[in-house]
C-alpha cells in the first residue's frame, strides 16, 4: 500500500474511533442527569447523596485532563486512548451492576478517569492525523459527538428510566465501547512524542486538584449557597492551586502543560471563544428543557422532543461548515454563528410563553443553525499553528477550558435562576427571562471575541483561495491594530 493509502486509512480509523468514543462519553455526561431522581428512589438516599454520582464523575474527569498530554506522549496515543475506552466501558458495566449508592459513586469516579483521558488524547490524535487544511471536512462528523450527543441524551435517558430501567443508561455504553476497542485495535497506529518525558508531579497536583476543587465549588455553590464554608474553601483553594500551577509551569523546563502555547494568537483567541460559546451552549441545554417543563407545563419527554429540532439545526448547519470556513474564514463564520444563536435565543425568550409547539421548534431549529456555525469551526482555528509535538499539550489545555467555562456558566445561571425567585419553589417566567438574557450575553461575548480572530492567524487551515479572496485577507490585515506579527512568527 502506498504511503498516501496508509495515511488515509489512519485518518479514517482515528476519526471513527474518536467520534464514536466521544459520542459515548458526551451522551453519558448528560444522560445520567435524567436518572438522578430514579436513582434516589432506587437506592433510598437523599438528593444530595445521589448528586455525587455526577459530582464524583466531574471531579475525577478534571483531575486527569491536565495529565492526558503527558500520558499520551509517554506511553503512546493508541495505548492511552484504547486504555481510556476500556476503563470507561468497564466502569459502565460496573455502574449498571451496582447494588448501593456507594458502589455507584466509586464506579462513576472510575468512569471519569477514563473520560478524562479519552477526550483530549483522542482529539490530539485527530489533529495529528488530519492536516490543518482538511480539518474543516471532519467537523460535521465531530459535531455528532460534541453537540448532537448531549442534546439527544435527555430524550434517550428519559425513555430508559420510564420504559426500561435505570441500568440501561450505563449498559448502552457497552456495545459502543466494545466496538470502538475492536476497531481501534485493528486499525489505529501508535504514536509517541516523548517516551522519556519526565512526569511533572507538582504541575499535576496543582492543575488536577486545583481544577477539581474549583469545579466542585461551582457545582455546589447554587445548592449550598455561595457563603457556605465548604463552597468558599474549595473555591479559594482551587483558585490558589491554579495560580500556583501557572507560576510553576511557566518556570519549569519540563511542564505538565506548555502554557506558552497561549502566545499563539489563534490558540489564545480560539480558547477564549470556546469558553464563551460552550458556556452559552451549556446554559441553553440547562434552561430550555427546564423552561418547557416549569413554565409551559410539558412532560420531560415532551420537552425533549420539543427542543430536539435544535439538534436538527446543528446537524444541518454542520454540513455547511467546511464551505463557510474556507470561503469566509473563522472570524466571520464564528461571529455570525454566535450572533444568530444570540438573536434566536432572545426571540425565544420573549415569545416562547405564548408560542405554539411548532413555533418553539422553529425557533430552536434556527438557534441550532447558529450553534453549528460557531461551536465547530473554533475547534479548527485553535490548532492552526500548534506543532505535532505540542498537540497533546494543546488538546489538554483546550479541554480544560471547555470543562471549566461551562461549569462556571451553569453555576452562574443556576444561582441567578434561584435568587431571582427565592420565595418560589418553581422559577417564574421573569426569572427565566433574566437567565436567558445572561446566557445570550455570554454568547455575545464570544461573537465579539471572534472578530479578533483574523484569517491570517489561521492561514494553514484554509485552502488556497483566489486573488479576490486573498485581497480580502490582506484588507483584514491592514485593519487598525493588526500590525502585529502573524502567528507563525510568534513563539509557541
Amino acid at each position: 500500500m502506498t504511503k498516501f493509502g496508509r495515511r488515509v486509512k489512519e485518518q479514517h480509523a482515528v476519526a471513527v474511533v474518536y467520534v464514536v468514543a466521544l459520542f459515548m462519553a458526551s451522551m453519558d455526561g448528560q444522560i445520567v442527569n435524567v436518572a438522578l431522581s430514579t436513582l434516589s428512589q432506587q437506592f433510598h438516599v437523599s438528593t444530595s447523596s445521589v448528586q455525587w454520582v455526577v459530582t464524583g464523575y466531574l471531579l475525577s474527569l478534571a483531575v486527569l485532563i491536565p495529565a492526558s498530554g503527558w500520558f499520551a506522549d509517554r506511553f503512546g496515543t493508541k495505548r492511552v486512548l484504547l486504555g481510556s475506552i476500556s476503563i470507561f466501558t468497564l466502569a459502565s458495566l460496573l455502574c449498571a451492576l451496582s447494588t448501593n449508592i456507594t458502589e455507584l459513586i466509586v464506579f462513576r469516579i472510575m468512569q471519569g478517569i477514563g473520560g478524562g483521558l479519552l477526550t483530549p488524547v483522542g482529539a490530539s490524535m485527530l489533529y495529528r492525523a488530519f492536516p490543518p487544511e482538511r480539518r474543516a471536512s471532519i467537523q460535521p462528523t465531530l459535531g455528532l459527538a460534541t453537540i448532537v450527543a448531549p442534546t439527544t441524551a435527555p430524550i434517550i435517558g428519559g425513555y430508559f428510566v420510564t420504559k426500561l430501567s435505570w441500568h440501561w443508561i450505563f449498559l448502552v455504553n457497552l456495545p459502543i465501547g466494545v466496538l470502538s476497542l475492536i476497531f481501534g485495535t485493528l486499525f489505529l497506529t501508535e504514536h509517541r512524542e516523548s517516551p522519556d518525558a519526565r512526569f511533572d508531579l507538582s504541575g499535576f497536583l496543582f492543575a488536577g486538584f486545583g481544577l477539581a476543587s474549583f469545579i466542585y465549588s461551582l457545582n455546589q455553590g447554587p445548592e449550598r449557597g455561595w457563603g457556605a464554608p465548604v463552597v468558599l474553601v474549595s473555591g479559594i483553594v482551587g483558585i490558589a492551586l491554579l495560580v500556583a500551577f501557572i507560576r510553576t509551569e511557566l518556570r519549569s523546563d519540563h511542564p505538565m502543560l506548555r502554557l506558552r502555547l497561549f502566545h499563539d494568537k489563534a490558540f489564545r483567541i480560539s480558547s477564549t471563544i470556546t469558553a464563551f460559546a460552550n458556556g452559552a451552549f451549556q446554559g441553553i441545554l440547562l434552561l430550555c428543557p427546564l423552561f418547557l417543563q416549569e413554565v409551559k407545563g410539558y412532560t420531560g419527554l415532551a420537552a425533549g422532543l420539543t427542543y430536539f429540532p435544535l439538534t436538527v439545526g446543528v446537524m444541518c448547519s454542520a454540513q455547511t461548515v467546511r464551505k463557510t470556513y474556507h470561503h469566509f474564514g473563522p472570524r466571520k463564520t464564528i461571529s455570525f454563528g454566535l450572533a444568530v444563536m444570540v438573536i434566536m435565543l432572545m426571540v425565544f425568550t420573549f415569545n416562547a410563553q405564548s408560542a405554539s409547539p411548532w413555533q418553539l421548534r422553529i425557533m430552536l431549529f434556527c438557534l441550532g443553525l447558529g450553534v453549528g456555525q460557531s461551536n465547530l469551526p473554533v475547534n479548527i482555528s485553535a490548532f492552526a499553528n500548534i506543532s505535532t509535538a505540542d498537540t497533546g499539550h494543546g488538546s489538554a489545555i483546550f479541554n480544560m477550558v471547555r470543562r471549566a467555562a461551562p461549569a462556571l456558566a451553569v453555576a452562574l445561571l443556576t444561582t441567578v435562576l434561584a435568587s431571582a425567585d427565592h420565595h418560589r419553589l418553581v422559577p417564574s417566567l421573569g426569572a427565566f427571562k433574566v437567565t436567558f438574557i445572561i446566557c445570550g450575553a455570554i454568547g455575545a461575548g464570544g461573537s465579539i471575541t471572534a472578530l479578533f480572530l483574523r484569517n491570517e492567524y489561521v492561514a494553514s487551515t484554509m485552502r488556497s483561495r483566489s486573488a479576490k479572496d486573498r485581497a480580502i485577507v490582506e484588507d483584514d490585515a491592514s485593519s487598525p491594530g493588526e500590525s502585529e506579527p502573524s502567528p507563525q512568527q510568534s513563539s509557541t
